[in-house]
């Protein structure tokens, strides 16, 4: 692993998945703030020597809390998400439409606010999407539109920030505890490590987006292309 000095990187979502990989890979060689939710797994966490935060990120008042004494930092990496499916569309889950869209999108939000004035001058942002934005899939009525608005929105502040660099991640399978769940076949799934090592060398090279693995990222790009009425009937095929 190769970086330019001690940097100091906050990662959201770190007791799991992504965000747990992302803590062990900075702190090989930085100081990371952990945040997140589980404190056993917090305190784990500290004993690789990092700092961590408990809060719960969609109660605004509790992120505004955790970052008020916050020092500077040079890379904030915003990849806590949940995901869940709705499984029957004739039977909308509005309750959890909400929980997805809060936890994904408005709890994202609470945390640039209270994040976007400790970024150091030529800081980094980087918002953890995913390859779902890229084209509507069956029962990912939440998920999908969660993740395609943090794309949107990421893509908003690249061109409204002019002095912090932003990153936009767009994963595809990625072997953690939320796809553990999932009950479908999940294409070039790749491992924690890989995934955080294609994250860890796009922040490092300041790259404005990280998708992989390309082999699917770019076939789902290429199909996001297509007209629509193409793309219709084999999303209903995957459907079935």
């Amino acid at each position: 692993m190769t970086g330019s000095g001690l940097k100091r990187v906050l990662i959201t979502g770190a007791t799991s998945g992504i965000g747990e990989g992302l803590v062990n890979l900075y702190s090989k060689a930085h100081h990371v703030v952990a945040c997140g939710r589980n404190e056993d797994k917090l305190k784990r966490l500290e004993a690789q020597n990092v700092q961590s935060l408990k809060f719960d990120m969609t109660e605004k008042a509790q992120v505004a809390n955790a970052f008020s004494d916050m020092e500077q930092v040079d890379i904030v990496i915003l990849n806590a998400g949940v995901c869940e499916y709705i499984d029957d569309a004739l039977h909308f889950d509005s309750e959890l439409f909400e929980r997805v869209i809060n936890a994904n999108v408005i709890a994202t939000g609470y945390c640039i606010e209270a994040l976007l004035p400790k970024i150091k001058l030529n800081g980094q942002l980087v918002i953890v999407s995913s390859s779902a934005s890229f084209l509507p899939l069956p029962r990912a009525q939440a998920y999908g539109a969660s993740k395609a608005a943090l794309s949107y929105l990421t893509r908003v502040m690249q061109v409204e920030l002019e002095n912090i660099d932003v990153t936009l991640v767009h994963p595809g399978f990625v072997e953690t505890p939320l796809t553990d769940k999932n009950d479908f076949p999940m294409p070039f799934l790749v491992t924690v490590e890989k995934a955080c090592e294609k994250i860890y060398e796009g922040v490092e090279r300041r790259k404005k987006e990280i998708h992989f693995p390309k082999r699917f990222t770019l076939l789902l790009k290429l199909f996001s292309l297509l007209p629509f009425s193409l793309w219709l009937p084999l999303a209903k095929r995957i459907k079935r």
